[in-house]
């Protein structure tokens, strides 16, 4: 008997993903989004959010985080006994919150797609799995559902506490880079000059910015990123200052210190290779 899905915020960047997903999946998708146009063939397109999650065997939430927990308590209490509540939102706190006060009717999954639209096979692609009522039960389903991704298992505090960096603090560095760039008037001649370090860098936060903005938004608003954001406030002050009262000894200092930290954890040399590898695969496209 065929699966039936639908996905909520389906006309999205991840919405328009995961319809394609488990179209060639084999599910029956419905789709509803409120606000974006839905493409795709062989989708359902639902008028309403409650007609659209009536009979549906699975219900992802493709919406925005501030929203989520909003939607989660309104639809879970009209889906149909044994079905299955996913949501994908970047932060936990407040989302887990909602899925464990649905109904003992509904089975929540709470996940985190660590990649972008722009992926074509899910193999290889890290999932985090944020436990709600059963923690086996529940990652047992989400790999069942996304076979052949890598899964790791971290409870909501620890996951945004995480995510402020891997997200957070990348999103909030290269949109200020972004923003300096893109007002650079001479922005043609600084392409020309640059090197690999501008040229990897300038790739990366161009690629950020092809995320909508209240996604950016949503991202560095997520509250654990505060403490990592005064540490880099700090730390820019503490070196701008060291460098114009030219305290060169306390900047090398702080330089070896994170050389040498950063060692111990990751081959560095190997991480230049790799850099070198992904401009020269860029720069033949």
């Amino acid at each position: 008997m065929t699966k039936s899905i639908t996905v909520v915020g389906a006309g999205g960047q991840m919405g328009q993903w995961f319809t394609k997903y488990f179209s060639d999946k084999g599910f029956q998708v419905t789709g509803y989004d409120e606000e974006n146009k839905i493409k795709g063939k062989n989708i359902i397109q639902a008028e309403s959010l409650v007609g659209a999650i009536l009979k549906a065997d699975y219900v992802i939430l493709c919406t925005p985080t501030r929203r989520t927990p909003e939607i989660i308590r309104l639809i879970a209490k009209e889906m149909k006994r044994g079905t299955y509540l996913i949501e994908i939102s970047s932060e936990k706190g407040k989302v887990v919150s909602a899925l464990s006060k649905i109904p003992a009717k509904i089975n929540p999954i709470c996940i985190h797609p660590m990649f972008g639209p722009g992926v074509k096979n899910i193999k290889g692609q890290n999932i985090i799995s944020v436990p709600v009522k059963d923690a086996k039960k529940e990652l047992t389903v989400a790999k069942s559902l996304f076979e052949g991704a890598n899964f790791v298992t971290i409870d909501a505090v620890e996951h945004d506490k995480k995510i402020a960096v891997i997200l957070g603090l990348t999103h909030l560095l290269n949109l200020v880079f972004a923003n300096i760039i893109s007002k650079d008037e001479k922005f043609a001649l600084a392409e020309k000059m640059s090197g690999t370090t501008f040229r990897v860098q300038k790739v990366l936060a161009e690629s950020i910015m092809t995320e909508s903005a209240e996604l950016i938004e949503t991202i560095i608003a997520n509250p654990e990123i505060r403490r990592v954001a005064e540490d880099l406030w700090k730390d820019v002050g503490r070196l701008l200052t060291a460098v114009q009262e030219s305290k060169t000894e306390e900047v090398i200092t702080y330089i070896k210190a994170c050389q040498e930290r950063l060692a111990t954890k990751t081959d560095l040399d190997a991480s230049y290779k790799k850099l070198t590898k992904m401009v020269n695969a860029v720069e033949k496209k």
